[in-house]
């Protein structure tokens, strides 16, 4: 034995009631799960674990670390919040395959859809690589905290087979073939499962759509079959017209695979909507996971960067032009009288609750009042304050927008139910705007300490084994022998969420919103010490690629 945990109530991931028990590691696994006579623990090193509780490392299924893990060999901040695994190459989106001449279009991609900074990219992304199994082979070379894994991306695998044409028309048969092969060559390699977008929300370079959103169901429905021929790997989707409940339940049953769709997410102008959502999902058979979110979906945006305000028609213009025109657009009377009817129609019930979060100079309004309430001082339009406000800060000011997940009652019914998984953190992306990869954090100290809505147990399976299982991770996720020695020890009394920081760490110095934990006092990764006595072990990186899934 190389490690012994004493004294800490194991909740081990299943759900289980938690128990008092040792639990032995040797190499990367678990070896013994009970009394560990002392006898059997000699040389090994030895952790008290009194008052603490001990379980599986978490796992956050939706990250968007694809490019971040080039730069950041860490994986903060997930790393603070007691994740030990996490799964990229969601919504479609990753930077693999690309070819040399098209990364560009994929970091101007991912700074329209996914609000990376696209000099941090620029400047960030180690290109050594061109098809999805070369990406596997760096990630896999490279030193890492966390364990990773991938999936293939339905966008960027796109744009690689069909060019420019990937943002005008739907493919042929022989570019589908094509591509299709190459997904199953991605699963061969370990992709964790293949992913798509037909998002409104989702415009990329140029403001166009991405190129997901061109592809017809029956191209997705025969790329997504090359896991159900090689019986392995997931298909996630973010959710869009003709591509919802009732497509994706047909998808799961065609392919013969799990299927997690983004996001289920409540709103409290809409009672029980999202409930009755997934009620309706379940009764279409397949395997499909709506992936739900714990934290109320609040973005602080500008209008030099305003996802998600892109789904509304007329910011296409917004997204196409260069920074520097973008204020000559929003000044233009015009352009503000096409689109004041659909920011109604899109973001009608989010105005009311907008507020400046961030501001050097309108100082005197951070916090509130609401734009709602400037707007009536004022004899405008609620959108017309928030865009005179930019102009005035050269669109730097920071609007607080809470969009959806405000409904918290019903955020507590879809935690109780295990129809849905857990997900949607984003750690690695919106990075400016958000900060939700706290999520786990978040859960046990809000959640289950504060409005008592999930047991211990409960919350923790959420966080582990129910996860895993969605994703097929063998082995992760669980705290049994035989099992990785991915392992968290938590204060259950302390553990949450610090306040958020914005901080300039990225490359080319570009900015995001931070969130640390507390309580989250020991983190063992493949039985290696990440973080002990709630600090970081310095030059830590035990992670592994996790090359595929289970059946």
């Amino acid at each position: 034995m190389d490690l012994v945990l004493r004294g800490g109530k194991v909740v081990d991931g299943t759900g289980a009631p938690a128990r008092a028990a040792d639990v032995a590691v040797e190499g990367d696994r678990i070896v013994a799960v009970g009394d560990v006579p002392a006898s059997e623990a000699k040389g090994a090193e030895v952790v008290d674990l009194d008052g603490l509780v001990l379980s599986p490392g978490f796992v956050d299924i939706h990250t968007h670390y694809d490019a971040q893990i080039t730069w950041d060999p860490d994986l903060t901040p997930s790393c603070w919040h007691g994740v030990t695994t996490v799964v990229m190459g969601n919504c479609g989106f990753g930077i693999a395959p690309t070819r040399p001449g098209d990364r560009g279009v994929i970091a101007r991609t991912l700074e329209n859809v996914e609000g990376m900074s696209v000099d941090a990219l620029e400047a960030g992304i180690d290109w050594s690589f061109e098809t999805f199994p070369e990406y596997l082979d760096a990630i896999d070379r490279a030193p890492k905290r966390l364990n990773v894994a991938a999936m293939i991306g339905h966008t960027p695998l796109r744009l690689y087979v069909m060019g420019d044409a990937a943002t005008e028309r739907a493919a042929t048969d022989d570019e589908i073939e094509t591509m299709k092969a190459m997904v199953a060559e991605a699963i061969d390699a370990g992709a964790i499962g293949f992913a798509s977008s037909k998002s409104p929300t989702h415009a990329g370079d140029g403001g166009k759509p991405v190129p997901s959103r061109f592809a017809e169901i029956d191209e997705i429905t025969r790329l997504a079959s090359a896991m159900g021929e090689k019986g392995r790997g997931t298909f996630q989707a973010t959710i869009g017209q003709g591509f919802y409940v009732k497509e994706l339940a047909a998808l799961s049953e065609t392919i013969g695979r799990p299927v997690t769709w983004t996001a289920l997410l409540t709103m409290k102008e809409a009672p029980g909507r999202a409930v009755e959502t997934i009620e309706r999902q379940a009764s279409l058979g397949g395997e499909v996971w709506p992936q739900i979110a714990c934290r109320p979906l609040v973005f602080q945006i500008t209008l030099e960067d305003p996802f998600p305000l892109a789904m509304v028609p007329g910011f296409d213009e917004i997204l196409a032009a260069p920074r520097a025109q973008r204020a000559d657009i929003y000044a233009d009377p015009a352009w503000r009288d096409r689109v004041r009817p659909e920011i109604d129609r899109v973001w009608g019930h989010a105005l009311p609750k907008v507020t400046i979060d961030e501001s050097e100079l309108h100082t005197a309004l951070r916090k509130g009042p609401t734009l709602t309430e400037l707007a009536a001082q004022r004899g405008q339009h609620p959108a017309d304050v928030m865009i005179d406000l930019a102009l005035e800060e050269d669109l730097k000011t920071r609007f607080r927008f809470v969009l959806v997940n405000d409904g918290e009652d019903e955020i507590g019914e879809l935690l109780r139910d295990d129809r849905g998984v857990l997900g949607l953190s984003d750690a690695g992306a919106h990075a400016s705007q958000i900060c939700d990869a706290c999520f786990s954090t978040h859960l046990l100290g809000y959640w289950v300490r504060e409005r008592k809505e999930l047991t211990l147990e409960h919350a923790v399976h959420r966080l582990t084994g129910h996860a895993a299982h969605v994703f097929r991770i063998p082995d992760r996720g669980v705290l049994r022998p035989g099992a990785f020695a991915d392992l968290v020890a938590f204060a259950p009394d302390t553990v949450g969420v610090t306040g958020m920081e914005r901080v300039f760490d990225l490359p080319a110095g570009a900015d995001r919103l931070l969130a640390k934990s507390s309580g989250i006092e020991h983190v063992w990764v493949n039985g290696a010490a990440i973080r002990m006595d709630g600090k970081d072990v310095d030059g830590a990186r035990p992670g592994s690629l996790i090359r595929g899934g289970t059946a």
